[in-house]
């Protein structure tokens, strides 16, 4: 059953999508950037569709899940609204949703293991013999080395890459972290791009709603912010 969200909702949203673009737009004149080089991805995880429409609405077409089986139940109806949708997974991805995966969204920006790799590398082959796109590819970083966290341990990325590249045949755009929650998150923006420019990688997704202007100072080529546009989430 639709949820309809109120006028109240409807406009908070839009107003707080407008209030972010210029967020960014403001760090990235602070610091000599050019603002239309910042993606902005609205980060859609748990919300529905009805919540995501005002942003739609209002002319974003960058956003970000956090899983395949969610987005799958509400994006391909709202992209038959807007074909034009730009779709990032953010969250973690289990190889054997690879195929989903790959179908589903346009960047995929939780590579962190060999096993997803091949997976990956498998599915991209197949959709590019039958003729349709493929993703393009992050990979994250676990620049805290946090257990319960996802990502490459930084000591390993230089060789995680270069057998993503000659081994499984993938082109890797850029990498992707989620700092420590208990850290200043600048440490680990710089610390990212120093591992990304050794790499010869251009594409840094980094910065949320808390910090996102940080990054923008440290060179994020992509911001995701979620509670900044659409509110609070609720606890499950």
């Amino acid at each position: 059953m639709s949820v309809q969200i109120d006028t109240a909702d409807h406009e908070a949203i839009v107003t707080r999508l407008e209030e972010t673009r210029a967020a960014i737009a403001r760090a990235a004149h602070d610091c000599g950037r050019d603002p239309g080089r910042i993606t902005l991805i609205a980060v859609s995880k748990t919300f529905p569709a009805e919540s995501i429409l005002p942003a739609l609405e209002a002319g974003q077409r960058v956003f970000g899940e956090n899983y395949v089986q969610e987005s799958m139940g509400k994006w391909p109806a709202l992209r038959e609204r807007f074909p034009d949708v730009e779709l990032h997974l953010i969250g973690p991805l289990q190889s054997n949703k690879a195929r989903e995966a790959v179908a589903l969204f346009d960047v995929i920006q939780s590579l962190d293991r060999i096993s997803l790799a091949k997976a990956l590398s498998k599915e991209i082959a197949k959709a590019r013999e039958a003729g349709a796109r493929v993703p393009r590819l992050f990979v994250q970083v676990n620049t805290g080395e946090e257990e319960q966290k996802g990502g490459v341990a930084p000591a390993e990325v230089d060789t995680f890459l270069t057998a993503c590249r000659e081994e499984y045949g993938l082109e890797v755009e850029g990498l992707m972290c989620i700092p420590p929650f208990d850290e200043p998150p600048s440490p680990h923006f710089a610390f990212l791009g120093e591992i990304a420019k050794r790499n010869h990688l251009h594409a840094l997704s980094i910065g949320m709603s808390a910090d996102f202007e940080a990054a923008i100072q440290l060179g994020a080529t992509h911001v995701r912010v979620g509670s900044a546009i659409f509110g609070a989430r609720e606890k499950g």
